[in-house]
């Protein structure tokens, strides 16, 4: 049976986010999605054993999903408009101490909010290159699919091909509608924004930062360069590697749930022994 799950609508300066929350524990998971996602991507998280041992806090970004759209769009918008969004969403919920599990965009997200927000206890990444101001394209692998995350505008057949491209074949109907619901001018902002300034050189804060660090990969992920990902210098990287889990792509999480929730529970025992 799965455990009871609270929806609720919480009002920030960044715009009404829905959130979704399951499980009890000491330190919440807050689970951030990737662009023109959803929540929902995390079901095979709030709805498995996982759930049921920690308390699993997901929500729809600005923009995404059910969340409003941003009353700002170019203040949130943006990965650190979006970090602050999280931010304030974490101390609307009362929650002064959090572990981070994001996926692709999600990740990047997560280790802005590293310098930001001094009770975070732990950061899981996956499908998250850290790259550095102005290196984004070394982190990635070139796909002329790509280019679409960052247009506002997207046909019913581009937003298909960008589904598959972010979560493989078939992708899930849920995911395809999440990217049709997204707020076009997101991308378009989030991307324009990326060439210029904004947010922190991500590699340097994985490298100079203590905070415990998992990251976790599919081994047949399109999209990011793993061995890129793999080369880091990370301070303070979880079990001295980077996980590749097998016969996964872009969404391991979803693809090889068990194995990933598997690590994230293991990643997160390992924490509570750290702090006690």
């Amino acid at each position: 049976m799965n455990n009871p799950t609270w929806i609720r609508d919480v009002r920030t300066s960044h715009g009404s986010l829905v959130v979704e929350e399951c499980g009890s524990g000491e330190t919440p998971v807050l689970l951030i999605h990737g662009n023109s996602s959803c929540r929902g991507i995390f079901q095979r998280q709030l709805d498995s054993p996982l759930s049921r041992r920690r308390r699993l806090v997901a929500f729809d970004l600005p923009g995404h999903g059910q969340s409003g759209d941003a009353p700002d769009p170019m203040r949130t918008y943006t990965l650190a408009g979006l970090a602050d969004a999280a931010i304030e969403l974490l101390e609307r919920l009362g929650i002064s101490e959090v572990v981070v599990l994001g996926w692709s965009l999600g990740g990047h997200i997560g280790i802005e909010m590293m310098r930001r927000f001094p009770g975070m206890k732990g950061l899981v990444i996956t499908g998250t290159p850290p790259v550095r101001r102005g290196g984004m394209a070394e982190g990635f692998v070139a796909s002329p699919r790509f280019g679409l995350a960052g247009r506002r505008s997207l046909s019913d057949e581009e937003a298909d091909r960008f589904a598959s491209a972010i979560f493989g074949e078939p992708s899930e109907p849920f995911l395809q509608a999440a990217i049709r619901r997204a707020d076009g001018r997101f991308r378009e902002i989030l991307f324009q924004a990326a060439g210029g300034r904004d947010g922190g050189d991500q590699r340097r804060a994985v490298e100079g930062s203590p905070i415990p660090l998992a990251v976790v990969n599919g081994a047949e992920d399109r999209l990011i360069n793993l061995d890129y990902v793999d080369s880091i210098s990370y301070a303070n990287l979880w079990e001295a590697r980077c996980h590749r889990l097998d016969r996964a792509g872009h969404a391991p999480f979803w693809h090889a749930s068990l194995e990933f929730n598997a690590l994230v529970e293991r990643f997160l025992i390992d924490l509570a022994e750290v702090g006690a």
